[in-house]
């Protein structure tokens, strides 16, 4: 979602402009040209990291952990740990050589690691820009395990993880957070440090991780006097380089920080983790697709390198798998989607519009005709009791006025109305009964019954949508927006609507899913409270939110 007054023309860089020609679409429309490309552009070696010497780490100077640790993605019987080397986070070489460092690491059923269960060392490369991440295996399940990385003189802060239950347990309760939104330049992060404190079991993360926005010296919204941001921070990311520096901006933030060292995260991007509102290969902007998709490739390089994935994510070229399924025993199955990356253009210029033959086409999909599939082939195969989807744009239709008919979002699944009824059809079609999603983008707390029908009020409810607000997207907010009226009367299957900034926790149980939206009251200073705004229950085999 575009952030009125931020957004910049964008200048893209000369090497991105020399790979594109040096190369040509066609060529670089493919996975083995779009990584020669992402080389061509980075001075990547394209035949892999063997070659790199190896830095001795005893002469590291300065703590190297300023990036944090985190986890991600926890399974039955394995962990996901990553952290990255950065003893100078804003320099493009993080204050290292391009070289190899060899990165010790402990996991522990203790914070104090007396009982460690696992240790190994771990290669961080300068290809990926001495990211680690390492997956141990042949854990019990559902699992609390604490870990933290050495390399040279320097010891990580503890990170605190878990595993999953095994696939057939028969769990009582999950509780979760989910997020979005975090631009850097519209304030402190100071949800994600409540987030850090309170209980829950796995964060989900739904996009807009990152703003490819310029922030300026004094970072903005947050009008730093105690610091002076660098200068090579105050343009539109464009290069890998620009991502890389961008991600280690946000990632010193303190309350970041806490919140990944205290929690699991799950994580899925959105549009601004390259560029605002691009559909598959086609940007915002008028450039030519290949020199976008070289962008691309950049951008999602550094994603992959900077958040705490799997091996099967990692990016090939201008490609990444991130669309995945995690199950949290019998409970609940996850289903985490990628709608930015596989989408139809936007219809009608995009924006705001009253739907018709351009947006309803059959043939448009918001998800890709293989990961639409493969969503309903796994509901097919579902055992859980809930089956929870994060994605990132509101799923659920969402009328802007009170004319008939009414102008509603290109950019989300009401742009896509063929692609959700398909979805729709698909849940019915597999018996899903518990059918809930997670989303993000709008910078707003929503609470939506899924309507059968979304214009007749009547209608079977076929599931819900908890929306979760920004971190601080769209600055401090308000608790009833202008347009607060007018979406709920035309939208009755809106139960709930706040402008505040904050995060929202879930908890799945056996017959109840509860649903409490927490708010700051600002982000443009630090140390705001947080209260719980609202609270919403959905019964197992009854869908639809009532007031807890």
């Amino acid at each position: 979602m575009s952030l009125a007054g931020h957004q910049q023309p964008s200048q893209h860089a000369p090497e991105l402009r020399a790979a594109a020609r040096h190369l040509g679409r066609r060529r670089f429309l493919t996975v083995s040209g779009a990584a020669a490309a992402l080389a061509f552009a980075t001075n990547l070696p394209t035949a892999g990291v063997a070659g790199a010497a190896e830095f001795d780490a005893a002469k590291i100077t300065e703590n190297p952990f300023t990036l944090g640790v985190a986890s991600g993605d926890p399974q039955a019987a394995s962990v996901l740990l990553w952290t990255k080397l950065a003893p100078a986070p804003y320099q493009a070489d993080s204050g290292l050589p391009p070289e190899r460092v060899f990165v010790r690491w402990e996991l522990a059923h203790d914070e104090r690691f007396k009982h460690v269960v696992r240790r190994g060392a771990a290669i961080a490369h300068p290809e990926f820009h001495h990211s680690v991440r390492v997956e141990v295996g042949h854990l019990d399940p559902d699992r609390v395990f604490y870990y933290r990385f050495r390399t040279g003189s320097w010891i990580s802060e503890t990170g605190r993880t878990r595993t999953a239950p095994s696939s057939r347990a028969h769990v009582d309760e999950l509780r979760l957070a989910a997020v979005s939104c975090q631009a850097y330049h519209d304030g402190y992060f100071t949800a994600y440090g409540h987030l850090a404190e309170d209980d829950v079991d796995v964060v989900f993360h739904v996009g807009d991780y990152l703003y490819e926005y310029a922030v300026d010296s004094v970072g903005g919204a947050r009008n730093y006097t105690d610091r002076v941001l660098p200068d090579l921070f105050n343009h539109e990311t464009i290069t890998l380089e620009d991502y890389r520096l961008r991600y280690s901006l946000y990632k010193t933030d303190p309350d970041l920080q806490a919140a990944h060292a205290a929690h699991p995260f799950v994580v899925t991007w959105d549009d601004h983790e390259i560029e605002n509102n691009y559909a598959d290969g086609i940007p915002e902007n008028s450039v030519p697709p290949e020199e976008f998709l070289l962008r691309r490739a950049a951008g999602y390089r550094a994603y992959w390198e900077n958040l705490p994935l799997r091996r099967p994510q990692r990016p090939e070229g201008a490609d990444m798998r991130l669309y995945r399924r995690l199950d949290w025993g019998r409970l609940a199955q996850f289903d985490i989607l990628d709608t930015r990356q596989y989408r139809s253009d936007q219809a009608y210029g995009d924006g705001a519009d009253v739907p018709g033959p351009e947006s309803d086409d059959p043939a448009r999909t918001i998800t890709g005709s293989a990961q639409e599939r493969w969503l309903i082939d796994g509901w097919h195969d579902s055992q859980a009791l809930w089956n929870v989807v994060p994605q990132q744009v509101i799923f659920s239709q969402r009328k802007f006025d009170l004319n008939p008919p009414s102008r509603m979002s290109m950019d989300a699944w009401d742009g896509y109305r063929a692609s959700r009824a398909r979805v729709l059809a698909g849940a019915e079609a597999a018996g899903i009964e518990n059918l809930m999603v997670f989303t993000g983008d709008v910078h707003v707390a929503y609470a939506f019954d899924i309507k059968d029908d979304f214009d007749d009020p009547s209608s079977r409810t076929l599931g819900t949508e908890i929306v979760t607000t920004s971190v601080t997207s769209g600055r401090d907010g308000t608790e009833k927006p202008a347009n607060w009226e007018t979406y709920m009367a035309a939208n009755p299957h809106l139960k709930f609507y706040n402008g505040r900034r904050g995060y929202t926790t879930v908890s799945l149980g056996r017959e109840i899913a509860r649903a409490d939206f927490k708010t700051v009251p600002a982000v443009t200073t630090p140390g705001a409270p947080i209260t719980t705004a609202a609270s919403f229950v959905t019964e197992v085999g009854d869908q639809g939110l009532k007031p807890a």
